[in-house]
């Protein structure tokens, strides 16, 4: 049941449920299968996951986020039709899959993006905010589990 919050209170829950989702960890999830040239049912050489991936550590060693945003290749995300996948999760998000992603050249756009995903209290992605690469490859926006479900309001 739903009750008429006065406009202290629905200020404090807004200013508190925002703190909690940035204080949530995010994660970006890298494909490391994709890209593969496989041989005889083996992978030969990195992936151009890998690649993408090692790009992306190389350049979060020195991003502002990188306490607050892991990044973890995942042994295939089921896109296998698609180059180079991605995806953006945390508590009480949507989570976005990107694929279609250049090896080369992407990485400070996927970094750019995460960025723009972690200052989102609710993670939402306006197609016009995204950088040129995350626009023309969303494959999924899987909406949040219930964010609100375990937020308990203690009102007047």
């Amino acid at each position: 049941m739903l009750t008429r919050l006065c406009n202290i209170c629905a200020w404090d829950l807004i200013l508190h449920t925002s703190k909690l989702m940035l204080n949530k960890q995010h994660t970006l999830f890298v494909c490391t299968t994709c890209a593969s040239v496989w041989q005889d049912g083996k992978r030969i050489g990195e992936s151009g996951g890998q690649q993408l991936l090692l790009h992306l550590q190389q350049l979060a060693f020195n991003w502002e986020l990188r306490n607050k945003f892991s990044i973890q290749g995942i042994e295939c995300m089921s896109a296998c039709n698609r180059f180079c996948v991605i995806a953006f999760a945390a508590e009480g998000k949507s989570t976005y899959l990107f694929g279609d992603l250049p090896v080369d050249g992407c990485a400070s756009a996927v970094l750019e993006c995460a960025g723009q995903y972690y200052t989102k209290s609710d993670g939402l992605l306006p197609w016009s905010e995204r950088p040129e690469p995350l626009k023309k490859g969303i494959l999924a926006k899987i909406p949040p589990l219930n964010k609100w479900a375990k937020l308990n309001i203690n009102c007047c």
